[in-house]
């Protein structure tokens, strides 16, 4: 008998415990980036060009960091293609995250892309960024400040808002 209440006890309190962190969402927690000056980098796309983010500076930026191996990635895809392809005075940038080049080309081949697709060695330009996984995307005014990280998948309403923030004169 003593042996089972010594049970309970322990399972209520790693209950207590476990339940404690239930209904918090680990996604809210604020970014220490935001309002600050984006990172700056100089990557290469798939065909070998090179794109600076210093040389963006007066265009608003939407920076995805994605993998082919990613659901949620391959689900925001299509979105982040007809945003493009709306708002040409956004410039979006795919940033490769932990993937294989040829895999990318195979998948940007099947599925296109209307925007830039840039290589990160070693995750160096993941890591200034404070990337944890993917997506993550970052919302770069026209100064290159970040304004919004939102860390997992965006959707559309979510997207057309914050392009009407970058896009303000």
């Amino acid at each position: 008998m003593l042996f089972l209440g010594s049970g309970l006890a322990l399972i209520a309190g790693l209950a207590v415990l476990l339940g404690s962190g239930f209904g918090t969402d680990p996604h809210a927690i604020r970014s220490t980036m935001i309002r600050q000056d984006a990172p700056a980098f100089t990557l290469t796309d798939l065909e070998g060009r090179s794109v600076s983010l210093e040389a963006l500076r007066g265009k608003p930026v939407v920076l995805n960091f994605w993998s082919t191996w990613c659901g949620p990635c391959k689900a925001e895809h299509p979105l982040f293609q007809g945003a493009a392809m709306q708002h040409p005075d956004v410039q979006f940038l795919g940033v490769i995250y932990s993937d294989q080049t040829d895999k990318v080309r195979r998948y940007i081949g099947s599925q296109g892309s209307a925007y830039p697709n840039l290589i990160d060695p070693g995750s160096r330009t993941a890591i200034d960024y404070g990337v944890t996984g993917v997506p993550e995307t970052y919302f770069i005014d026209r100064n290159g400040t970040i304004l919004h990280k939102e860390a997992g998948p965006v959707n559309g309403p979510m997207l057309q808002a914050w392009l009407g923030v970058l896009r303000r004169p």
